[in-house]
């Protein structure tokens, strides 16, 4: 076997049209291989999205909803999620957001509060006893939740929310929008608002601000109450008791170390009102009497007044500049293509009244043409971290090259042969893309080239160079002992070939768990694919690159 692969070698070696054909074909499949990314047959993301025990739902109707619509939008999300049978509980959390998760740490779900908000939580099956995976759940639910139950509140948005494989951040793709005028960064990011749900790809689009609505203000008259010598206090818990309840008093137990409270509280008919009107609350007041010191009975719309008045909406800032966050999740792609095709279409809706200029990487800066007022769009989410970590391990890997590299140089006191060792090593990225090429045909489009194939190709780096460095030494003790130079490094090219195939065997076995695991699978498919291509990379481009080279 090892003296046929000797003659193999040594056939291409003796011929200058194999040895052409050999780069040539390599080159090619270099080529083709690269071009997988702008064709988009091959994905980049930051991390695949990961099959978890448990996701949420974020419900967030106008500013100024009531409790009872944001109940009815809660039970119509629920008798969809009823029907599933993986899933094993629900719990709804109604005017607040659930127990800080992992999710949460970033969503702010802790800070959320008021009538027009709720957060589900969904709970589901064992992970490895059932077949469907949790965000392809999420991917079949999300259209008939947000079709169904969005339209029984007028501009209602619903998320779905999955438990985050990496670092959490806010969203996948999260738009910052900088200025000083409060009403036209609104405006701006209605629009950008609407570009963004236009865009293929993106789902859950939501502006994270305060909307300014108006709402009806109970101000008691001081000077009315202390001519009805009702007390501040008392007037307080009368009103409370008549729209939310309240603790009248207490119980003793022996069997309780404490006080029991006893919580009072009207029936929905009694503390709602027919309409939300400032008659009908009037009307509610009047329905409400309170008896004060000399036994007379007092309604409180005597001495409490119903004003209309504005919302004050929460200020937003980061880095002292006032900010609106546009936010938007990739639906089982990567966030980088939509990304592209968003900031494409907002240079193109603004260019007519905005001079529009690049400030960062895909950051945008907006400045009017006639009031001169200046806009910056920043890009963050998981987008600014996918670019942040891929430009670190780009960085890492062209330091490697750099390295090796120099130390061939140093060891070799050839450029040649160093620049041969770094090719033969660079190569193994042939195998890495094509091997998640063949992986996402099994997968259906869920597989992608992520922060962990990077750090697979980087680790092939010095395995590959291993295979070089074997191949030239030995041919040069053999041509060291006379032989012929192409004979050398056909024979060096053969009697290396079983320690090269053995190695790398091993560490494919190796890598064989890590391309099973939802997170790790892009290392164990870049070790396992692009061993193989080093492997050919070794055995037969590197001879050939050896033999047209004088150096050896």
């Amino acid at each position: 076997m090892m003296r046929r692969f000797e003659q193999f070698v040594y056939g291409i070696l003796l011929v200058p049209r194999k040895k052409r054909l050999v780069l040539v074909l390599t080159l090619l499949a270099f080529i083709l291989s690269v071009l997988m990314f702008p064709s988009k047959i091959v994905l980049a993301k930051m991390l695949p999205g990961k099959s978890t025990n448990t996701f949420s739902i974020y419900v967030d109707l106008p500013n100024g909803s009531s409790y009872v619509q944001t109940q009815n939008v809660n039970q119509c999300i629920v008798s969809i999620l009823q029907k599933e049978k993986e899933i094993t509980d629900i719990e709804v959390f109604n005017g607040m957001g659930s127990p800080l998760d992992y999710a949460g740490l970033v969503k702010g779900s802790s800070f959320k509060n008021g009538e027009h908000v709720s957060e589900i939580v969904v709970n589901l099956t064992d992970t490895h006893q059932r077949e469907e995976k949790s965000y392809m759940m999420v991917h079949r639910l999300r259209g008939a939740i947000q079709r169904t139950c969005e339209p029984l509140v007028a501009q209602t948005s619903i998320k779905m929310v999955e438990q985050p494989a990496g670092p959490p951040t806010q969203a996948a793709i999260v738009v910052e929008l900088y200025g000083e005028n409060t009403e036209r960064l609104s405006a701006l990011a209605e629009e950008i608002k609407t570009i963004l749900a236009k865009t293929s790809d993106l789902k859950d689009v939501d502006i994270m601000h305060d909307d300014i609505y108006p709402k009806l203000s109970l101000r008691i008259d001081h000077d009315k109450a202390a001519r009805a010598k009702l007390s501040i206090e008392r007037i307080h818990r009368l009103l409370y008791l008549g729209f939310e309840g309240m603790n009248v008093t207490y119980k003793n137990r022996s069997d309780s170390p404490t006080q029991i409270p006893l919580f009072l509280v009207f029936s929905d008919a009694s503390k709602s009102l027919e309409k939300m009107s400032k008659e009908a609350l009037s009307a509610k007041l009047a329905s409400l009497v309170l008896m004060n010191d000399e036994g007379l009975s007092v309604p409180l719309s005597e001495v409490v007044r119903v004003e209309e008045v504005l919302s004050t909406p929460t200020i937003l800032s980061k880095n002292l500049q006032k900010m609106v966050s546009i936010v938007a999740e990739a639906d089982l792609v990567s966030q980088v293509y939509p990304l592209l095709q968003a900031r494409s279409a907002i240079k193109e809706h603004f260019q007519a009244r905005y001079d529009i200029s690049g400030t960062h990487l895909f950051d945008l800066r907006l400045k009017d043409k006639q009031s001169g007022e200046i806009y910056d769009l920043v890009w963050d989410g998981e987008m600014k971290v996918t670019m942040d970590t891929f430009r670190d391990l780009g960085g890492a890997f062209i330091a490697a090259l750099v390295l090796i590299f120099l130390l061939m140089v140093v060891y070799y006191k050839s450029f040649a042969l160093s620049g041969i060792v770094l090719l033969g090593s660079f190569l193994s990225i042939i195998g890495v893309i094509v091997g998640h090429w063949i992986m996402d045909l099994f997968s259906h489009g869920t597989f992608f080239l992520t922060a962990t194939s990077l750090i697979g190709f980087i680790s092939l780096m010095g395995i590959s160079s291993r295979n070089a460095l074997l191949l030239i030494d030995f041919s040069q003790a053999m041509i060291a002992h006379g032989m012929a130079k192409k004979e050398a490094i056909a024979h060096a090219s053969a009697t290396r070939a079983k320690p090269i195939m053995l190695t790398a065997a091993a560490i494919i076995l190796a890598s064989t768990l890590l391309a099973a695991d939802p997170i790790f699978g892009g290392l164990g498919v870049a070790l396992i694919f692009g061993t193989i291509a080093a492997v050919v990379a070794s055995l037969i481009v590197v001879p050939v690159l050896l033999d047209n080279t004088n150096s050896l």
